[in-house]
């Protein structure tokens, strides 16, 4: 396992990282047994950071890294999430009492003394413009409840404005092969700031493996179904914007990837690792399976400039006029 630095907290974690959204709920069925033996799996291979929220399967995952991590809490950092249990517009929802409250609730399913890394889970945008929501985590900071926080956001442009916050300390923002506008602006300027940057949905919601074809079914409580077109959130959060059908037809002109490489979705997060400035990207998983297929990014093959290019005028003449959503 390779660590990278998260920004300038001066703690640091796994370039390959996991996210737990798919073991909590809302990816089809899962199981928590299998989820439980694939987190002691991951930590075995020295992955020692997880992402997760309060919503994902109302706090139910929360409670299986509590129980994966229990004894190692000194050694495991988790990163969790919160403000979408309540209106993320209202500016009630983001109040020290409310903060506080979410704070507490995540800890005590945590089983933890202190949250190593709170994340505001994609509010408003005019929540991040108002900023109040900020020094109610700098008094968590204070209070010990917190030892770090951060910004998950939907956007380039939320992305800037929590730059302008000297202690949000990480980034989390979907980029991928099919969502490369990150490169151009916030990337670097987060880097030059010391933000750490921790990238989630790194491939597609599943279309950079390359196993869709057109008319495959998904189960109903998988969001893939139900969020296709932003039904019930973003709809950058499924399939990168593109939609199925569009997405599987992109991701079947990109195979080539894989060649010399052992897998389309070892190659997809490769291209990620290999932007310096990434922090960790935080594929999801559902059994010991997906983590070793996603660990395999640490052994595959880097790409070559031409490589590169090559697939940043696939994203340019190909992919970026068919994203929609904000971006």
């Amino acid at each position: 396992m390779n660590y990278r630095e998260l920004g300038n907290s001066g703690i640091k974690i796994s370039e390959v990282s996991f996210g737990t959204w798919a073991i909590g709920g809302a990816w089809g069925k899962t199981s928590d047994e299998e989820a439980l033996k694939s987190l002691e799996y991951a930590m075995e291979q020295g992955v020692n950071f997880f992402d997760t929220a309060d919503v994902y399967g109302d706090g139910h995952s929360e409670e299986l890294l509590a129980k994966a991590t229990k004894g190692k809490e000194d050694q495991i950092y988790i990163a969790t999430k919160f403000c979408r249990q309540g209106d993320i517009f209202d500016p009630v929802n983001y109040s020290y009492e409310k903060v506080s409250s979410y704070c507490e609730d995540s800890l005590r399913r945590l089983k933890r003394e202190a949250i190593d890394l709170y994340q505001i889970h994609c509010p408003a945008t005019e929540v991040l413009k108002d900023g109040k929501v900020f020094e109610v985590l700098d008094r968590l900071q204070r209070e010990g409840k917190i030892r770090h926080y951060g910004v998950s956001v939907e956007t380039v442009e939320e992305g800037l404005i929590c730059l302008n916050n000297p202690n949000v300390k990480s980034l989390q923002i979907i980029f991928n092969i099919f969502r490369q506008k990150p490169l151009e602006e916030l990337i670097p300027e987060a880097n030059k700031k010391g933000v750490g940057l921790l990238v989630r949905l790194p491939l597609a919601s599943g279309l950079l493996t390359g196993k869709f074809t057109q008319g495959h079914v998904f189960e109903e409580d998988d969001h893939r179904r139900f969020n296709e077109n932003g039904e019930a959130f973003n709809v950058g959060e499924t399939f990168a914007g593109l939609g199925f059908q569009k997405g599987v037809e992109l991701a079947d002109q990109l195979k080539w990837i894989a060649e010399g490489r052992p897998s389309m979705a070892s190659a997809a997060l490769r291209w990620i690792l290999d932007c310096k400035e990434i922090t960790c990207i935080i594929p999801g998983f559902k059994n010991i399976k997906q983590v070793e297929q996603n660990l395999t990014a640490l052994d595959t093959k880097r790409f070559s400039e031409e490589e590169m290019r090559k697939i940043q005028s696939f994203y340019e003449e190909k992919v970026k006029e068919s994203i929609r959503g904000p971006y």
